[in-house]
């Protein structure tokens, strides 16, 4: 039987083969178990598996080896039930089991999933003795850290008395598998100073623990490893470097190994085209598809995916579509099922939805993550009606989305706040029972941007266990709608519990801080900050000058300002907003010429901040030059910026001025400006201004009640008892929002309205009125005339 062994080899199709097997049959060596041994696996290796079984079955007596290799055969095709099953009924009929079975029941378990069946196999190892055999004690521990239980696959590790680099692979890659980076390190560590020799399948693992720890310093440590040692960088170790430089930030160092390759595979260039995609490089990434292109090499449907992702960030619809040509000319990928999603976001991007609906006929009912890309994108678009069409097609069609599906359409409906199509999936999310986290964060996010903060907290609520992002989301649910007092409660109920806190945590907090003007509650939150050890994030750094502004601290603002290496135009914005704010007018002009001269470029918010500042301390001329300037650097001044201007040149008298500018606007004049304008003609008793711009005042409608009380406080103050009772009568039906303020003293904040105040104790009242002497009320609380 051994000279047909060569034979065997030389099959290179289904039909040699069952010439072959026909020729065995003929001369009766078909009887042989090593003979029908091979033909099972030769069939199972040519993708007939069925044939394989047939096979085996008709074998009279198959022995333990045969049983084995068709268990094998069936895990190389990944029907990892029916190798569990098969290997049940070898149990049933007694066969003898040997060794070399338990690798591939072992894989079978952690490709099924099924942890009990993985420990029912371990206890009969254990039993069978064979638990000292190194191949099958590593098969256990790789099992164990593919379902994730690195206890397991740990005991497993540290009972074993010798280590080689196998075992050393695949403990590190557990770990890393399961996201546990640093402690996959600290094993490499540990196996160097053992004197283990590490080999490409080790550094594999150690690369992609680098790369999601983000450590540039540290990955090229890890190359180093590489280098010094001499490891074979084969091209999957290539690639992987290549992926470790992206994540980490080092895109010269990617291209200087892609570059030094000298045999690219398709891998390798699909590698070096998704560095640049990451690394926001679209145009580059083209660059590189196209010299692949010129050397020959095929690309394969991944390679496709991200070349139409970098079209789609590009919004090139004609290189798009001459992708997707390529791809069904090629026959890459006719089906759709990789490059499908991406080509749903290239003709999204481009504006081409009904192009969009046509490749999700193409692909029909096979890719969920279609569907749910395109129910996404029509909610992000506010076309909730093709959105819910999408959403009910799909469920007719038997295919259910997803957590993720289900979390990005209600996030997209937070995002343009579409209540209505998020109670729908709520509703939908109810009814099938989800309790995926992912997708109840999502609400509580809808319900937050949409302004029903209280339903979002009702969810949280329920949430048993809470993670980090869980809080998060709710804490910035309650600043964003105002609710600061309740976001700090929530923040220290975070600390006071113990849960770790991210950027986002702290972020909103100190957000809710400056809306209250709480001085020393921030400065508590900012100590918190730095003590945790969170790395420095220009966000937050902005939210803290922002915070010590509007509280008053202009010397920490200054601080925390300074120590921004990188500011972007939101950070000066937000300091010269507090140097307007508090009447420094030459600092926050001063500022403003620093930032232009850094390079950095204006925008709306702040000419809206330096216009408010020169409106504070009445610069009118300054206040002209900068708004007459907001056209030099590209920018069309908003309703906000022709209200600032009307109200500076108000307050300074220059009434003629101020009209001559409303009647230059280009768009509608709303109430907010003609306050603006009515409440300089207060100042300056010009009822004669007043009376000539009543037909203008005619046509205001607004449901802004302290426009129509400022107007009926100037009719009384003259004594036009008329027209006073006519302004009125226009605030019918309106809801009058009440002013109030805010104060800190002695660490406690104290904030009331108009009338708020009998309710403190006398003896409070007093101590407030003394240390504060001249406080006044926000606007909404002016005394009115009755």
């Amino acid at each position: 039987m051994t000279l047909y062994m060569p034979l065997f080899r030389s099959c290179t199709t289904l039909r040699t083969l069952t010439q072959l097997h026909a020729h065995l049959f003929v001369t009766g060596l078909h009887k042989d178990p090593l003979a029908t041994t091979k033909l099972v696996e030769s069939y199972s290796q040519m993708g007939d598996l069925q044939t394989s079984r047939l096979v085996f079955e008709t074998f009279p007596s198959p022995d333990s080896f045969m049983w084995g290799v068709l268990i094998k055969c069936h895990v190389w095709n990944h029907f990892f039930e029916e190798s569990i099953s098969l290997y049940h009924k070898m149990l049933y009929r007694q066969v003898h089991v040997n060794g070399f079975i338990y690798p591939n029941i072992l894989r079978a378990c952690s490709g099924f999933g099924d942890l009990g069946i993985g420990g029912k196999v371990h206890g009969r190892i254990i039993k069978c003795g064979f638990d000292t055999d190194a191949i099958v004690e590593t098969s256990l521990l790789s099992m164990y850290g593919e379902m994730g239980c690195l206890y397991n696959a740990r005991k497993i590790f540290d009972g074993m008395p010798i280590k080689d680099v196998v075992l050393w692979s695949s403990i590190i890659s557990c770990y890393v598998e399961n996201g546990e980076a640093s402690e996959g390190l600290d094993l490499f560590h540990r196996m160097i100073c053992q004197g283990v020799e590490p080999d490409s399948v080790t550094m594999l693992s150690v690369a992609e623990a680098c790369g999601d720890l983000g450590f540039l310093r540290l990955a090229r440590l890890v190359h180093g490893q590489v280098v010094t040692r001499t490891i074979k960088s084969e091209g999957s170790l290539d690639n992987s470097l290549i992926v470790m430089y992206t994540k980490c930030g080092g895109l010269h160092s990617a291209q200087k190994i892609f570059r030094n390759v000298t045999q690219r595979h398709t891998a390798s260039w699909t590698a070096m085209i998704t560095c640049y995609n990451q690394t926001g490089c679209f145009q580059e990434a083209i660059g590189v598809f196209l010299e692949m292109q010129e050397s020959k090499v095929e690309p394969n449907s991944v390679t496709m995916m991200v070349v139409i992702c970098s079209c789609a960030n590009l919004g090139l619809l004609r290189e798009g579509k001459s992708v997707h040509c390529f791809v069904i000319r090629k026959a890459l990928d006719s089906d759709l099922d990789f490059v499908g999603p991406a080509l749903i976001e290239l003709y999204a991007e481009c504006e081409k939805l009904n192009y969009c609906e046509e490749v999700l006929r193409v692909i029909g009912e096979r890719n969920i993550v279609s569907w749910n890309i395109l129910i996404s994108l029509y909610a992000r678009k506010g076309l909730l009606k093709q959105a819910l069409v999408v959403f009910v097609q799909m469920q007719t069609q038997g295919l259910m989305p997803d957590s993720y599906g289900l979390a990005s359409s209600l996030s997209a409906c937070g995002s343009v706040g579409s209540i209505q199509l998020g109670y729908q999936i709520h509703c939908h999310v109810i009814r099938r029972g989800i309790l995926d986290e992912f997708v109840q964060n999502s609400l509580i996010d809808m319900y937050s941007k949409c302004g029903l903060v209280n339903c979002g907290y009702k969810i949280f609520e329920r949430i048993e266990q809470r993670s980090v992002i869980t809080w998060s989301s709710m804490v910035c649910g309650f600043s964003q709608n105002g609710n600061s007092e309740e976001a700090i409660r929530l923040f220290d109920q975070m600390y006071m519990n113990g849960i770790e806190m991210n950027e986002v945590t702290f972020l909103s907090v100190i957000q809710a801080c400056s809306h209250l003007g709480h001085l020393e509650k921030g400065k508590w939150v900012h100590h918190k900050l730095i003590t945790g050890g969170l790395k420095k994030d220009l966000y937050v750094d902005t939210a803290l000058t922002d915070m010590y502004a509007k509280c008053g601290d202009l010397q920490a603002a200054q601080g925390v300002f300074d120590s921004i290496s990188e500011r972007s135009v939101v950070s000066w914005s937000a300091m010269i907003a507090g140097y307007g704010i508090h009447g420094q007018i030459n600092a926050a002009i001063s500022l403003f010429n620093q930032m232009v001269d850094s390079g950095i470029k204006p925008n709306e918010v702040t000419f809206m901040n330096i216009l408010s500042a020169c409106s504070h301390v009445g610069s009118v001329e300054e206040g002209k030059l900068y708004f007459s300037s907001m056209r030099d650097f590209g920018i069309k001044p908003n309703t906000e910026h022709f209200a600032s201007v009307v109200d500076l040149l108000s307050r300074a008298g220059d009434l003629s001025g101020a009209y001559e500018i409303i009647r230059s606007m280009p768009f509608h004049v709303d109430a907010s400006i003609w306050s603006a304008l009515l409440n300089g003609c207060r100042i300056y008793r010009r009822m004669d201004m007043i009376k000539s711009i009543e037909s203008d005042l005619v046509d205001i409608s607004t449901d802004d009640t302290g426009y129509y009380t400022l107007l009926s406080n100037i009719y009384g103050e003259e004594g036009d008892w008329d027209e006073f009772g006519k302004v009125r009568s226009m605030m019918k039906g309106l809801t009058k929002v009440p002013g109030c303020s805010t104060i800190e003293l002695d660490k406690r904040v104290y904030r009331f309205g108009a009338g708020d105040a009998f309710h403190l104790q006398t003896n409070e009242i007093y101590r407030i009125l003394d240390n504060f002497p001249t406080l006044a009320l926000e606007q909404g609380c002016d005394v009115e005339y009755r």
